[in-house]
C-alpha cells in the first residue's frame, strides 16, 4: 500500500474579517448528532505533468476566498447559559493537512480498504475545551505519480452529509469560476409550536433511540470493515422491478429497492431467519420546504421493525421501507422537533448528553441525492471516486446508498456497507447480492 507522509498542518482563514459579535444557533437535530462525525473523500485522476505542491497552493488560495461565505465553519463551538451549543463566528479558521502519498491515485484505488482510506481524511475528536477545537478539517493528499485526494471531515453537530458535499462543491466553483454558483443558506431552522399533543411514529422511534442506546454498551473490541459495491443501471432497474408488487419501477425508488436488498442479505449474514430491525435515514429538506443549500442538519431517522414483515422477501421489505418513508412528512417532523426540544429543555444541561443515534440498529441512509461528482476544480476533471463515512459505526452496521459517477441520467448506484469484519466476506458471497452482479470497488477481500 502507498506510504502517506504529512507535509504540514496549518490553519486557513478567510480573506475578509468575520463580523464581530455574530453567533449561529444549532438546531436540536444537530444536537442529537453530536457524538457523530462525517468523513468524505474525493478522488481526482492524474492529468498532464506532475509538479507536486502547485495544485495544493492553488486550492489554498481559493479556499480562503470561499470561507468568506462560511463564517460558521471558521468559528468555534460555545455553550449558551442554557447549556445549548452555538457557533461563535470568528476568524479561527479551518485546519488544513497537506500530505504526500507514493504511487498514483489510480493504483491506490485498486488496493485501498477502509483502514487505508480513512488515512486520507484527518479527524480529531472534540477537546475537553471545545472552544479551541476545530469542527472542520481538510486533508489534501497529492500522489507522487499523479492524482489527488481531498478529504473533508466535520462534526455532525454542525452539518449533515448534504452540507459537507455542497461545501466542497462551493470550493470547487470558487477555484474554477472565481465565485460559488449556489451560496449556502444559514437561515434559522423551521420552527412552529404546534399546540397539540405530540404523538406520532417518528416520535416513538426517537424515544426508542434515546432510551435504548443509553443502555447499549458500545463494543470497543469489535472491528468493522467497509465494502463498496457498484450496481449498474440495468441491475438497479432489475432490483426495483423485483421489489414491486406489480413488477414496475414506476412506483419504486432505487433507495427502497437497494435498502431492501441489503436488509435481507445482512439479516441472513447475521444468521437470522427473520429480518433484523433497521432504521432508515433521509435528508428531509424538501419536506421541510428548505432549499438544498440550507446549512444544518436535516437527516431524519425512522425505524422499520423486522418482526412486522410477514415474509422475508424483497417486496415485503421494500413495502415496509416505503411505508416508513411516507411517515416522514412536514407535520411529523415538526412535531418531532418540538418533542425533542421539550425533552432537552426539561433536563439540566449537564444531564443532557445525547447518546449515539446511529446504533444499535442496522442504519440505511439515503444519500443518492448528493452531487459529489459536480465538484470540479479543473475544467473537465471530475472525481473518479467518492467515499462517505458517518462515524462512529456501532451495533449491527451501516449502509449508505450513494450516487454513481454516471449522474442523473442513470439509475446506477454505489453502496458503502460497514459491518463487523467477519460478516463482510460473507456479504460479498451472499447469493441474493450476487444476483444483481455488483462490482466490488473497495474491501471485501479475504
Amino acid at each position: 500500500m502507498a506510504d502517506i507522509t504529512t507535509v504540514t498542518m496549518r490553519t486557513i482563514v478567510s480573506t475578509e474579517p468575520v463580523q464581530f459579535g455574530k453567533y449561529y444557533s444549532l438546531s436540536i437535530l444537530g444536537h442529537i448528532m453530536e457524538p457523530s462525525n462525517i468523513r468524505l473523500i474525493f478522488y481526482y485522476p492524474t492529468r498532464g505533468e506532475i509538479e507536486l505542491g502547485k495544485t495544493t497552493e492553488r486550492l489554498l488560495e481559493s479556499l480562503s476566498e470561499m470561507l468568506n461565505s462560511y463564517p460558521i465553519i471558521t468559528g468555534r463551538l460555545q455553550k449558551t447559559s442554557e447549556g445549548q451549543w452555538r457557533i461563535k463566528c470568528n476568524d479561527a479558521g479551518v485546519r488544513m493537512i497537506e500530505a504526500r502519498a507514493t504511487g498514483s491515485v489510480e493504483d491506490w484505488l485498486q488496493k485501498a480498504d477502509r483502514e487505508e482510506e480513512l488515512k486520507l481524511v484527518y479527524w480529531e475528536d472534540m477537546f475537553h475545551n471545545p472552544y479551541f477545537w476545530c469542527t472542520f478539517y481538510i486533508q489534501l493528499t497529492e500522489f507522487e505519480d499523479g492524482g489527488i485526494a481531498i478529504g473533508l471531515s466535520c462534526s455532525h453537530l454542525l452539518a449533515d452529509v448534504t452540507c459537507a458535499t455542497i461545501f466542497v462543491k462551493a470550493w470547487a466553483e470558487t477555484t474554477l469560476f472565481g465565485k460559488m454558483l449556489d451560496p449556502p443558506h444559514f437561515g434559522p431552522f423551521p420552527h412552529l409550536k404546534r399546540g397539540h399533543k405530540l404523538y406520532n411514529d417518528l416520535i416513538n422511534c426517537y424515544k426508542i433511540y434515546l432510551e435504548g442506546t443509553k443502555q447499549y454498551m458500545v463494543s470497543t473490541t469489535e472491528k468493522y470493515e467497509t465494502v463498496t459495491f457498484a450496481f449498474s443501471d440495468e441491475m438497479v432497474r432489475k432490483c426495483m422491478t423485483e421489489s414491486q408488487d406489480d413488477g414496475s419501477i414506476l412506483n419504486g425508488s432505487p433507495f427502497a429497492a437497494l435498502a431492501s436488498l441489503f436488509w435481507l442479505s445482512i439479516s441472513k449474514v447475521k444468521g437470522k431467519k427473520e429480518l433484523i430491525n433497521m432504521s432508515i435515514c433521509l435528508d428531509r429538506r424538501n419536506a421541510l420546504g428548505l432549499d438544498k443549500a440550507f446549512f444544518g442538519n436535516c437527516m431524519i431517522f425512522s425505524k422499520v421493525l423486522g418482526e412486522d414483515m410477514k415474509e422475508v422477501e424483497l417486496r415485503q421489505a421494500a413495502k415496509g421501507i416505503s411505508n416508513a418513508m411516507q411517515k416522514m412528512g412536514n407535520e411529523e417532523i415538526m412535531d418531532l422537533v418540538e418533542w425533542l426540544e421539550s425533552e432537552r429543555d426539561g433536563k439540566k444541561s449537564s444531564d443532557y448528553q445525547p447518546p449515539p443515534i446511529n446504533c444499535p440498529d442496522l442504519i440505511c441512509s439515503n444519500c443518492e441525492n448528493l452531487d459529489p461528482y459536480s465538484s470540479i476544480f479543473e475544467p473537465g476533471v471530475k472525481p473518479i471516486r467518492f467515499s462517505c463515512y458517518v462515524e462512529h459505526v456501532f451495533g449491527e452496521g451501516q449502509v449508505l446508498i450513494l450516487p454513481s459517477p454516471e449522474g442523473d441520467s442513470s439509475l446506477s448506484r454505489v453502496a458503502m456497507v460497514t459491518l463487523p469484519e467477519h460478516e463482510v466476506v460473507k456479504l460479498c458471497e451472499e447469493e441474493l447480492i450476487l444476483q444483481f452482479s455488483p462490482t466490488i470497488l473497495m474491501g471485501g477481500k479475504t
